[in-house]
Protein backbone atom coordinates (compact mmCIF):
# COMPACT_ATOMS: atom_id res chain seq x y z
CA UNK A 1 0.00 0.00 0.00
CA UNK A 2 1.51 2.76 -0.30
CA UNK A 3 -0.53 10.35 1.43
CA UNK A 4 -2.43 14.31 5.42
CA UNK A 5 -2.89 17.68 6.84
CA UNK A 6 -1.61 20.04 8.88
CA UNK A 7 -5.04 20.31 11.17
CA UNK A 8 -5.90 17.90 13.84
CA UNK A 9 -6.69 14.48 13.37
CA UNK A 10 -10.07 15.00 13.66
CA UNK A 11 -10.37 17.41 10.93
CA UNK A 12 -8.53 15.11 8.97
CA UNK A 13 -11.19 12.75 8.51
CA UNK A 14 -12.83 14.93 6.44
CA UNK A 15 -10.78 14.56 4.01
CA UNK A 16 -13.05 12.06 2.02
CA UNK A 17 -14.38 15.05 -0.25
CA UNK A 18 -11.02 16.90 -0.08
CA UNK A 19 -9.24 13.85 -1.64
CA UNK A 20 -12.04 12.37 -4.07
CA UNK A 21 -11.85 15.25 -6.79
CA UNK A 22 -8.11 14.22 -7.86
CA UNK A 23 -8.58 10.35 -6.92
CA UNK A 24 -11.56 10.76 -9.37
CA UNK A 25 -9.56 12.90 -12.05
CA UNK A 26 -6.89 11.30 -12.55
CA UNK A 27 -6.59 9.78 -15.77
CA UNK A 28 -5.46 6.35 -14.43
CA UNK A 29 -8.71 5.77 -12.53
CA UNK A 30 -9.75 2.79 -13.70
CA UNK A 31 -14.18 2.17 -15.01
CA UNK A 32 -13.82 5.78 -14.48
CA UNK A 33 -11.28 6.62 -17.28
CA UNK A 34 -12.25 6.10 -19.98
CA UNK A 35 -11.38 9.18 -21.77
CA UNK A 36 -8.39 9.01 -24.42
CA UNK A 37 -5.13 8.02 -23.64
CA UNK A 38 -5.81 6.66 -20.37
CA UNK A 39 -4.76 3.44 -19.08
CA UNK A 40 -5.10 2.40 -15.50
CA UNK A 41 -3.29 -0.82 -16.07
CA UNK A 42 0.00 1.15 -17.00
CA UNK A 43 0.19 2.46 -13.45
CA UNK A 44 -0.59 -0.87 -11.91
CA UNK A 45 -3.80 -1.37 -10.92
CA UNK A 46 -4.18 -1.89 -6.98
CA UNK A 47 -7.21 0.48 -5.56
CA UNK A 48 -4.89 1.68 -2.68
CA UNK A 49 -2.99 4.04 -4.84
CA UNK A 50 -3.47 7.59 -5.61
CA UNK A 51 -4.96 7.18 -8.81
CA UNK A 52 -7.68 4.53 -7.72
CA UNK A 53 -7.91 4.72 -4.33
CA UNK A 54 -11.79 5.36 -3.81
CA UNK A 55 -13.05 4.08 -7.26
CA UNK A 56 -13.61 0.67 -9.38
CA UNK A 57 -10.14 -0.91 -10.64
CA UNK A 58 -10.79 -2.59 -14.37
CA UNK A 59 -9.97 -6.19 -14.57
CA UNK A 60 -6.98 -5.65 -16.21
CA UNK A 61 -5.32 -3.28 -13.84
CA UNK A 62 -6.20 -5.47 -11.09
CA UNK A 63 -4.64 -8.73 -12.54
CA UNK A 64 -1.80 -6.53 -14.06
CA UNK A 65 -1.32 -6.29 -10.26
CA UNK A 66 -2.89 -7.31 -7.20
CA UNK A 67 -0.50 -6.09 -4.71
CA UNK A 68 -2.50 -5.54 -1.18
CA UNK A 69 -1.02 -2.43 -0.96
CA UNK A 70 0.44 -0.23 -3.53
CA UNK A 71 -0.23 0.33 -7.31
CA UNK A 72 3.17 -0.01 -8.39
CA UNK A 73 4.17 -2.91 -7.50
CA UNK A 74 6.65 -2.01 -4.53
CA UNK A 75 5.07 -3.91 -2.05
CA UNK A 76 5.01 -7.91 -2.11
CA UNK A 77 2.02 -9.20 -4.00
CA UNK A 78 -0.54 -11.77 -2.13
CA UNK A 79 -1.91 -13.46 -5.03
CA UNK A 80 1.18 -13.74 -7.26
CA UNK A 81 3.91 -16.48 -5.87
CA UNK A 82 6.35 -15.16 -8.71
CA UNK A 83 5.78 -11.55 -7.92
CA UNK A 84 6.58 -12.37 -4.17
CA UNK A 85 9.55 -14.43 -5.31
CA UNK A 86 10.81 -11.82 -7.23
CA UNK A 87 10.43 -8.64 -4.63
CA UNK A 88 12.00 -10.92 -2.13
CA UNK A 89 14.84 -11.25 -4.26
CA UNK A 90 14.58 -8.00 -5.36
CA UNK A 91 14.90 -6.67 -1.38
CA UNK A 92 17.57 -9.61 -1.02
CA UNK A 93 19.87 -8.30 -3.31
CA UNK A 94 19.15 -4.72 -2.32
CA UNK A 95 20.14 -5.83 0.94
CA UNK A 96 23.60 -7.40 0.62
CA UNK A 97 24.20 -4.27 -1.84
CA UNK A 98 23.52 -1.28 -0.45
CA UNK A 99 23.58 -1.97 3.38
CA UNK A 100 19.50 -2.58 3.73
CA UNK A 101 18.11 1.08 3.44
CA UNK A 102 14.60 0.07 5.07
CA UNK A 103 14.45 -0.69 8.63
CA UNK A 104 14.47 -4.31 9.00
CA UNK A 105 11.46 -6.14 11.15
CA UNK A 106 11.44 -9.57 12.21
CA UNK A 107 7.99 -11.43 12.81
CA UNK A 108 8.15 -11.50 15.93
CA UNK A 109 7.27 -7.76 15.78
CA UNK A 110 4.46 -8.36 14.29
CA UNK A 111 1.08 -7.28 15.88
CA UNK A 112 -1.67 -8.57 16.88
CA UNK A 113 -4.79 -7.09 15.10
CA UNK A 114 -8.18 -6.79 16.42
CA UNK A 115 -10.86 -6.30 14.83
CA UNK A 116 -13.37 -4.12 15.63
CA UNK A 117 -17.20 -5.36 16.79
CA UNK A 118 -19.04 -3.11 13.74
CA UNK A 119 -17.81 -3.27 10.45
CA UNK A 120 -16.78 0.63 10.37
CA UNK A 121 -19.16 3.25 8.33
CA UNK A 122 -16.42 6.04 8.63
CA UNK A 123 -12.81 5.74 9.02
CA UNK A 124 -11.73 5.41 12.48
CA UNK A 125 -8.45 6.24 13.83
CA UNK A 126 -7.10 4.42 17.71
CA UNK A 127 -3.85 5.44 18.51
CA UNK A 128 -2.35 2.31 20.37
CA UNK A 129 0.87 3.71 21.21
CA UNK A 130 1.59 7.56 20.79
CA UNK A 131 4.69 7.87 19.57
CA UNK A 132 7.16 10.81 20.01
CA UNK A 133 8.38 13.89 18.04
CA UNK A 134 6.43 15.78 14.98
CA UNK A 135 2.85 14.66 14.24
CA UNK A 136 3.44 13.59 10.50
CA UNK A 137 1.85 16.53 7.73
CA UNK A 138 1.04 17.18 4.21
CA UNK A 139 4.37 16.26 2.03
CA UNK A 140 6.09 13.87 4.74
CA UNK A 141 7.35 11.13 4.46
CA UNK A 142 6.39 8.36 6.90
CA UNK A 143 8.05 4.87 6.52
CA UNK A 144 5.43 2.36 8.46
CA UNK A 145 5.03 -1.43 9.10
CA UNK A 146 1.76 -2.79 8.38
CA UNK A 147 -0.57 -5.73 8.84
CA UNK A 148 -3.69 -5.53 6.68
CA UNK A 149 -6.79 -7.80 7.19
CA UNK A 150 -10.63 -7.80 6.56
CA UNK A 151 -12.52 -5.95 9.12
CA UNK A 152 -15.12 -8.69 8.83
CA UNK A 153 -13.53 -11.47 9.96
CA UNK A 154 -9.86 -11.13 10.35
CA UNK A 155 -8.47 -12.61 7.15
CA UNK A 156 -5.07 -11.38 6.73
CA UNK A 157 -4.08 -10.05 3.07
CA UNK A 158 -0.60 -8.58 3.06
CA UNK A 159 1.49 -7.30 6.02
CA UNK A 160 5.35 -5.45 5.83
CA UNK A 161 6.42 -7.73 8.37
CA UNK A 162 7.52 -10.75 7.30
CA UNK A 163 9.17 -9.22 4.66
CA UNK A 164 11.41 -7.18 6.60
CA UNK A 165 11.06 -4.20 4.94
CA UNK A 166 9.17 -1.49 6.00
CA UNK A 167 7.32 0.78 3.54
CA UNK A 168 7.55 4.55 2.54
CA UNK A 169 4.35 6.84 2.07
CA UNK A 170 4.68 10.06 0.95
CA UNK A 171 1.91 12.24 2.49
CA UNK A 172 -0.05 14.58 -0.10
CA UNK A 173 0.41 12.60 -3.07
CA UNK A 174 -2.50 10.48 -3.00
CA UNK A 175 -0.76 7.31 -3.74
CA UNK A 176 -2.29 5.08 -1.26
CA UNK A 177 -6.30 4.34 -0.40
CA UNK A 178 -8.05 7.54 1.23
CA UNK A 179 -8.07 5.38 4.42
CA UNK A 180 -4.53 5.58 4.95
CA UNK A 181 -4.12 8.76 3.29
CA UNK A 182 -6.48 10.11 6.47
CA UNK A 183 -5.36 7.95 9.05
CA UNK A 184 -2.20 8.66 8.78
CA UNK A 185 -1.89 12.33 9.46
CA UNK A 186 -0.72 13.00 12.99
CA UNK A 187 0.84 9.80 13.31
CA UNK A 188 4.59 10.58 15.28
CA UNK A 189 7.37 8.26 14.99
CA UNK A 190 7.37 5.08 17.19
CA UNK A 191 3.59 5.42 17.26
CA UNK A 192 0.75 2.59 16.42
CA UNK A 193 -1.76 3.04 14.84
CA UNK A 194 -5.03 1.37 14.26
CA UNK A 195 -7.45 2.18 11.70
CA UNK A 196 -10.82 0.69 10.82
CA UNK A 197 -11.34 1.61 7.08
CA UNK A 198 -15.00 1.68 5.14
CA UNK A 199 -15.09 0.30 1.71
CA UNK A 200 -15.69 3.54 -0.21
CA UNK A 201 -12.09 4.61 1.33
CA UNK A 202 -10.26 1.55 0.60
CA UNK A 203 -10.94 -1.15 -2.73
CA UNK A 204 -14.61 0.43 -3.05
CA UNK A 205 -16.66 -2.36 -4.70
CA UNK A 206 -13.65 -3.46 -7.02
CA UNK A 207 -12.25 -5.43 -4.54
CA UNK A 208 -8.38 -6.45 -4.29
CA UNK A 209 -6.86 -10.43 -5.27
CA UNK A 210 -8.15 -12.96 -3.51
CA UNK A 211 -9.10 -11.78 -0.25
CA UNK A 212 -10.35 -8.12 0.12
CA UNK A 213 -14.23 -8.71 -1.93
CA UNK A 214 -16.39 -6.34 -3.38
CA UNK A 215 -17.56 -4.02 -0.50
CA UNK A 216 -14.98 -5.10 2.24
CA UNK A 217 -14.50 -2.94 5.04
CA UNK A 218 -10.10 -3.08 6.29
CA UNK A 219 -8.87 -3.15 9.45
CA UNK A 220 -4.52 -1.77 9.45
CA UNK A 221 -2.30 -1.71 12.25
CA UNK A 222 0.54 0.44 11.08
CA UNK A 223 3.75 1.07 13.42
CA UNK A 224 5.41 4.57 11.96
CA UNK A 225 8.94 4.08 11.74
CA UNK A 226 10.22 7.50 11.37
CA UNK A 227 8.57 10.70 10.51
CA UNK A 228 10.70 12.80 7.95
CA UNK A 229 9.57 16.24 6.62
CA UNK A 230 8.88 17.05 3.47
CA UNK A 231 6.73 20.28 1.97
CA UNK A 232 5.43 22.80 3.86
CA UNK A 233 1.79 22.96 1.65
CA UNK A 234 -1.01 24.84 2.94
CA UNK A 235 -4.12 24.50 3.86
CA UNK A 236 -7.25 26.81 3.40
CA UNK A 237 -9.83 27.99 5.89
CA UNK A 238 -13.20 25.98 4.03
CA UNK A 239 -14.98 29.85 5.06
CA UNK A 240 -12.76 31.28 1.85
CA UNK A 241 -13.85 28.58 -0.41
CA UNK A 242 -14.60 31.12 -3.84
CA UNK A 243 -18.04 31.75 -4.60
CA UNK A 244 -17.90 32.41 -8.73
CA UNK A 245 -19.99 33.36 -11.15
CA UNK A 246 -19.47 31.28 -14.58
CA UNK A 247 -21.78 30.48 -17.44
CA UNK A 248 -22.63 27.35 -18.14
CA UNK A 249 -21.18 25.00 -20.88
CA UNK A 250 -22.47 22.62 -23.03
CA UNK A 251 -21.09 20.62 -26.00
CA UNK A 252 -17.53 22.91 -25.80
CA UNK A 253 -15.49 22.51 -29.20
CA UNK A 254 -12.54 22.56 -26.97
CA UNK A 255 -11.41 22.54 -23.36
CA UNK A 256 -10.41 26.24 -22.57
CA UNK A 257 -9.75 28.41 -19.18
CA UNK A 258 -9.63 31.71 -18.15
CA UNK A 259 -7.91 33.80 -15.13
CA UNK A 260 -9.92 34.61 -12.70
CA UNK A 261 -7.15 35.78 -10.54
CA UNK A 262 -3.17 35.64 -12.05
CA UNK A 263 -0.91 34.76 -9.38
CA UNK A 264 2.42 35.73 -9.17
CA UNK A 265 4.26 32.78 -7.38
CA UNK A 266 6.06 30.05 -9.00
CA UNK A 267 4.69 28.61 -12.35
CA UNK A 268 3.40 25.56 -13.04
CA UNK A 269 4.99 24.19 -15.74
CA UNK A 270 4.43 20.68 -17.34
CA UNK A 271 5.55 17.46 -15.88
CA UNK A 272 5.80 19.14 -12.33
CA UNK A 273 3.48 17.92 -9.54
CA UNK A 274 1.33 21.07 -8.22
CA UNK A 275 -0.79 21.50 -5.00
CA UNK A 276 -4.32 22.73 -5.57
CA UNK A 277 -7.69 23.80 -3.84
CA UNK A 278 -10.63 23.27 -6.71
CA UNK A 279 -14.40 22.45 -7.06
CA UNK A 280 -15.64 20.84 -10.10
CA UNK A 281 -19.15 21.33 -11.55
CA UNK A 282 -21.36 20.00 -13.98
CA UNK A 283 -20.79 22.26 -16.89
CA UNK A 284 -24.95 22.09 -18.25
CA UNK A 285 -26.57 22.70 -14.62
CA UNK A 286 -23.48 24.50 -12.92
CA UNK A 287 -24.36 22.06 -10.34
CA UNK A 288 -21.56 21.37 -7.82
CA UNK A 289 -20.27 17.71 -8.03
CA UNK A 290 -17.10 18.17 -5.57
CA UNK A 291 -14.68 20.17 -3.60
CA UNK A 292 -11.75 20.18 -1.73
CA UNK A 293 -11.93 23.35 0.36
CA UNK A 294 -14.63 21.52 2.85
CA UNK A 295 -11.41 19.25 4.21
CA UNK A 296 -9.15 22.63 3.38
CA UNK A 297 -6.36 20.21 2.06
CA UNK A 298 -4.65 21.42 -1.02
CA UNK A 299 -4.55 17.95 -3.11
CA UNK A 300 -1.45 16.83 -5.79
CA UNK A 301 -1.65 16.56 -9.25
CA UNK A 302 0.80 15.69 -11.12
CA UNK A 303 0.73 17.23 -14.46
CA UNK A 304 1.86 14.66 -16.84
CA UNK A 305 0.07 11.85 -18.45
CA UNK A 306 -1.51 10.42 -15.00
CA UNK A 307 -4.34 13.17 -14.81
CA UNK A 308 -6.84 14.35 -17.41
CA UNK A 309 -5.62 16.48 -20.83
CA UNK A 310 -7.92 18.93 -19.83
CA UNK A 311 -7.05 19.49 -16.28
CA UNK A 312 -3.11 19.49 -17.19
CA UNK A 313 -3.30 21.94 -20.52
CA UNK A 314 -5.91 24.48 -17.71
CA UNK A 315 -3.42 24.50 -14.98
CA UNK A 316 0.01 24.34 -17.13
CA UNK A 317 1.18 27.90 -17.24
CA UNK A 318 -0.94 29.13 -13.40
CA UNK A 319 1.16 30.71 -11.25
CA UNK A 320 1.10 30.18 -7.38
CA UNK A 321 -1.78 32.66 -5.54
CA UNK A 322 -3.93 32.23 -9.11
CA UNK A 323 -7.36 31.31 -9.83
CA UNK A 324 -8.49 29.50 -13.15
CA UNK A 325 -12.05 28.82 -14.30
CA UNK A 326 -11.43 25.44 -16.70
CA UNK A 327 -13.98 24.17 -18.63
CA UNK A 328 -12.66 20.68 -19.87
CA UNK A 329 -14.80 18.76 -22.36
CA UNK A 330 -15.37 14.85 -22.62
CA UNK A 331 -12.68 14.31 -24.54
CA UNK A 332 -10.04 15.37 -22.58
CA UNK A 333 -11.76 14.16 -19.39
CA UNK A 334 -13.70 11.05 -18.85
CA UNK A 335 -15.28 10.38 -22.43
CA UNK A 336 -18.55 9.54 -23.79
CA UNK A 337 -19.20 7.77 -20.81
CA UNK A 338 -18.86 10.70 -17.85
CA UNK A 339 -17.80 10.05 -14.67
CA UNK A 340 -20.64 7.50 -12.19
CA UNK A 341 -18.66 8.15 -8.88
CA UNK A 342 -17.96 11.67 -9.69
CA UNK A 343 -21.58 12.00 -10.81
CA UNK A 344 -20.66 13.31 -14.14
CA UNK A 345 -23.52 12.67 -16.91
CA UNK A 346 -22.33 10.88 -20.12
CA UNK A 347 -21.09 13.34 -22.67
CA UNK A 348 -21.22 16.62 -20.27
CA UNK A 349 -18.61 19.24 -19.75
CA UNK A 350 -17.04 20.00 -16.79
CA UNK A 351 -16.10 23.08 -14.66
CA UNK A 352 -13.53 23.41 -12.56
CA UNK A 353 -12.40 26.66 -10.68
CA UNK A 354 -8.61 25.45 -9.88
CA UNK A 355 -6.61 27.80 -6.68
CA UNK A 356 -2.74 26.92 -7.04
CA UNK A 357 -1.45 27.03 -4.04
CA UNK A 358 2.12 25.44 -4.47
CA UNK A 359 4.42 24.02 -7.41
CA UNK A 360 6.10 20.80 -5.44
CA UNK A 361 10.14 21.84 -6.24
CA UNK A 362 11.67 19.03 -8.74
CA UNK A 363 14.92 16.93 -6.92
Amino acid sequence: MRRPLRPSTSVSRRLVSALVVPVVLLAACGSDTSQSGSSTAATGGSATTASGATTAESTTATEASDTATTTDGSAASTDSTDASEATESTESTETEDSGAETTASTSADKPVVEIPKALPTELVITDLIEGTGDPAEVGDTVEVNYVGVRSADGTEFDNSYDRGSTFPVVLGQNSVIQGWEQGLIGIKAGGRRQLDIPADLAYGESGSGDVIKPGDALTFVIDAVSVTPGLDVPTADPADKPAVDFESSVGAKESSFKDIVVGTGDEAVAGATVYVQLIAYRGDTKAELQSTWEGGVAISLPLDQQTLPGIVSGITGMKVGGRRELIVTPADAFGPDGSESLGLPANTDMILIVDLVLVAPTS
